[in-house]
């Protein structure tokens, strides 16, 4: 596999200013992948000059015309979706019957954005005089500036990339120091496709000095994130000096809800395969599992016994349902709230730690805990982990409560067939996305964002879009 390490700034495959490179690991065996080019804040200042500079004819072109290149860069993330599906396995981790999925859902953003662009309307106003006439209509916000996660390096940018193009906005982006790889392959679908000169840059390297630049940069106008909490506290903090537009995709700790009336085959399975989908490595991943008392016994039996029957190891192989955590910090992170869970009096019903017959690579057994309670960290904090902690409820004001009870307001899951708990949940559980019924509700023409500590602002839909546009009120004396 021929792998493109540059960056992508002003139409161009460029090296950084300073020559500077970063190796990527394959954290299945802790190898170099490939050296990619690395620098600083100078690099994502020529980038933004550059997007600057296209941003004038990028703006004016009409929606059907910039629809018909994202059309463009959707079929060639279609075309091209099996090598970047291997690039996701080899940098990040993930067994490739997942990964598959994700450039066809990033592909999805592009053509969802490329008709939504058209339907971009304004809207004329009733005036209160006759002299008068009054009308809105919208205006690209600028040049955005992106930073984006490692877990899924692919269509979490392209949540991103579709709307601003969409809405007439050129950007720059920084992925991950751990997954450029496949990102760069999207911009070769970019690139392809016919994206005009500096519309869209991507530029690797230190994340403070760069994040800095975007705050600190006046030609960038908008900085959107998807990470950590903390982080997002920095920018939005630093966005505040120039009153930049932001958004916050952040950290997630996701109620998992099974009431008594529930398919509980059904729910167990489905409470394993996303729990342990990249070792619950997922901002909108089941964390927290509150379970009927009626049924708890029966669903953590079912739990244990599905996840025993997982297989880690190498994403390559095609047996394998589990892969690497990330990094030593990600591995360390899971064995730390693990610990903690323990010696606060929790039980550990399978896995626990390390598979012993893999010496090579960060691999955390699929691990199911009961005895659990709101005061350990598992309970409290987002694990990013591959950790199913199972609590047992009575009363539903009890699990809503509880369920309620952290900073976080990204995702919730209920599993139930009652309509008046459906109706209740939905309009009591305090998180941006609800799945009733569904642990999968993530699509391109629904919005995507959390409420609380989870973040501000929302990715696909019309929410998605209108992200990226000013509202310009017109009144016209006639």
């Amino acid at each position: 596999m021929d792998l493109q390490t540059s960056m992508y700034i002003d139409g161009r495959w460029v090296s950084s200013l300073s020559r500077g490179h970063r190796n990527v690991i394959n954290p299945a065996n802790e190898g170099v992948i490939a050296e990619v080019a690395y620098g600083g804040a100078d690099d994502i200042r020529r980038a933004l000059e550059a997007a600057h500079r296209a941003l004038p004819a990028w703006s004016k072109m009409t929606a059907y015309e910039r629809g018909k290149l994202l059309r463009r860069t959707a079929e060639l993330l279609e075309q091209n979706a099996e090598e970047i599906a291997r690039l996701i396995t080899l940098e990040q981790g993930r067994p490739l019957a997942d990964t598959r999925g994700e450039p066809r859902g990033a592909a999805s953003y592009f053509d969802w954005f490329a008709e939504e662009a058209k339907r971009l309307y304004g809207r004329v106003v009733p005036a209160t005089v006759g002299s008068k006439r009054h009308f809105v209509i919208h205006h690209p916000v600028g040049v955005c500036g992106f930073i984006t996660p490692w877990n899924f390096p692919v269509i979490l940018p392209a949540r991103k990339m579709a709307a601003a193009l969409a809405a007439g906005c050129t950007f720059v982006i920084r992925p991950a120091d751990e997954t450029p790889l496949s990102l760069i392959k999207v911009f070769e679908c970019l690139h392809q496709a016919g994206i005009p000169t500096g519309v869209a840059n991507l530029v690797m390297g230190d994340g403070p000095d760069q994040g800095k630049e975007l705050l600190n940069n006046p030609i960038c106008r908008k900085v959107s994130f998807t990470g950590s909490v903390a982080v997002g506290k920095e920018l939005m903090r630093g966005a505040a000096d120039q009153l930049k537009r932001i958004s916050l995709e952040l950290g997630g700790h996701a109620p998992f809800i099974v009431f008594e009336d529930a398919d509980i085959e059904a729910a167990a399975q489905v409470a394993v395969a996303h729990k342990f989908r990249n070792n619950g490595q997922v901002c909108i991943c089941p964390s927290r599992f509150y379970v009927s008392h009626e049924l708890e016994p029966t669903f953590t039996e079912l739990c244990v016994r599905q996840a025993k029957k997982l297989r880690v190891g190498d994403g390559f192989d095609p047996d394998v349902q589990v892969g690497p955590m990330q990094s030593p910090k990600m591995l360390q992170r899971a064995e730390l709230i693990l610990e903690d869970a323990v010696h606060k009096g929790a039980e550990i019903l399978c896995g626990g730690g390390r598979p012993k017959t893999l010496t090579q690579g960060y691999f955390f057994e699929p691990t199911v805990v009961n005895r659990v309670d709101q005061g350990m960290l598992l309970m409290r904090e987002e694990p990013f982990s591959p950790i199913l902690p199972v609590v047992a409820f009575e009363q539903i004001e009890e699990v809503i409560r509880h369920a309620n009870g952290t900073a976080y307001g990204l995702a919730a899951y209920v599993f139930t067939r009652d309509i008046r708990t459906i109706m209740r949940v939905a309009e009591e559980l305090e998180f941006g996305i609800i799945g009733i019924n569904d642990a999968t509700p993530a699509t391109a023409q629904c919005p995507f964002g959390g409420m609380k500590s989870s973040g501000i602002g929302r990715e696909g839909g019309q929410e998605g879009l209108m992200e990226y546009v000013e509202s310009k009120y017109v009144s016209v004396g006639i």
